[in-house]
């Protein structure tokens, strides 16, 4: 661990503390439980989430996670670097990356953190690629990144669709869905006799059917079934697991793994056996899932994840772009380098924005 100091530019200084770290006990001891589930409201902001990354999906090098401090607050990156080029420490499991924020930050001091940290990184990084992240903390790293004279860009990577069911009932958001869909959920179901079951724990049948279905699905290879496998056990005994499997004649057809905390229902996966295309067990299931999560549940949200898939648009109401942020330190010859073939040379030696 080594730590670092400095001030925020402006008419009041915030001087910030920090430290640099290169594995992920030593994150775990220092934050003394405000990455863990109680203090961190999404799933991929918790050192959990990151542990499950490093084992079994993180980008190839080693941990680098930084923690800048001011004012009671902390802000947190969590890289993997190698030669001196960084990237997000997540995986395609990894729905948003974002800086981890603890304690109540307004946006001056999130800003002021968020600078301290990208002056201490250019001290050691060439490159940084950070990804899928929402718009406002794209900007915020950009600007930060962009004062403290990094080459700092952004492009729209994917997407992520979501619906607002507050205060609705599953037969109002039904309601609302296209005519085509609700007809075909219906037909296909009473046809078929489609059978659905959720589950809320771990169930190792249950999971075993999810991954003989997924591995002769249109889906591409898993990345890890290791870590979706230790995923489930964990928001399993969480509570938050919510595990659907449809069947037609007693065989398991088509399988959906999503979580529930905090009124935020999120789709990770789903799948349908390629064989039963025909009967559409993945609309149905995804219906059952649906009024389960609104009805029982009482979600305010549900989570698309990522990818614009054309079908998303049937279940949802709203599309939000997801960024890559390509950040480049001119003072190192890889990273001017890297700035230019990017197309960004022409940013490179301009003022920073104030």
């Amino acid at each position: 661990m080594r730590r670092f100091i400095t001030a925020s530019q402006g008419r009041n200084a915030l001087w910030v503390k920090g430290e640099i770290f290169r594995n992920l006990d030593e994150v775990t001891a220092s934050a003394r439980g405000e990455l863990d589930r109680a203090s961190q409201r999404s799933l991929f902001n918790r050192i959990e989430w990151f542990r499950r990354t490093y084992q079994y999906a993180a980008p190839t090098g080693q941990p680098l996670i930084v923690r800048a401090r001011a004012d009671g607050s902390d802000c947190w990156l969590f890289l993997m670097e190698r030669r001196g080029h960084a990237k997000a420490l997540c995986s395609w499991y990894t729905l948003a990356f974002q800086p981890v924020f603890t304690g109540d930050p307004n946006d001056a001091t999130k800003f002021a953190l968020l600078l301290a940290s990208a002056r201490r990184l250019s001290k050691r990084m060439a490159s940084i690629t950070l990804a899928p992240m929402p718009a406002d903390n794209a900007a915020m790293v950009c600007r930060a990144f962009d004062r403290a004279r990094w080459v700092a860009s952004s492009h729209e990577s994917t997407v992520n669709w979501t619906v607002s069911t507050e205060d609705l009932c599953f037969e109002d958001y039904w309601a609302q869905r296209p005519g085509e869909l609700r007809s075909t959920v219906k037909r296909k179901s009473a046809k078929f006799a489609v059978e659905t079951k959720i589950f809320k724990s771990f169930d190792g049948n249950a999971w075993a059917d999810y991954e003989a279905i997924y591995a002769a699905s249109w889906k591409p290879e898993e990345g890890s079934s290791d870590f979706l496998r230790d995923m489930a056990l964990t928001e399993g005994a969480a509570g938050t697991l919510r595990m659907g499997i449809a069947t037609i004649a007693g065989e398991a057809v088509a399988a959906q793994l999503w979580t529930v905390e905090n009124r935020h229902a999120l789709i990770h996966k789903l799948a349908h056996l390629e064989s039963a295309k025909e009967q559409s067990p993945g609309s149905v299931l995804t219906a059952a899932m649906f009024e389960h999560v609104i009805d029982q549940d009482r979600v305010s949200v549900v989570d698309f994840g990522t990818g614009d898939d054309r079908y998303k648009a049937d279940w949802m109401d709203s599309r939000a772009p997801l960024y890559t942020v390509e950040l480049f330190n001119p003072r190192r010859p890889s990273g001017l380098w890297g700035a230019a073939k990017s197309g960004l040379s022409a940013l490179v030696g301009r003022k920073p924005t104030r």
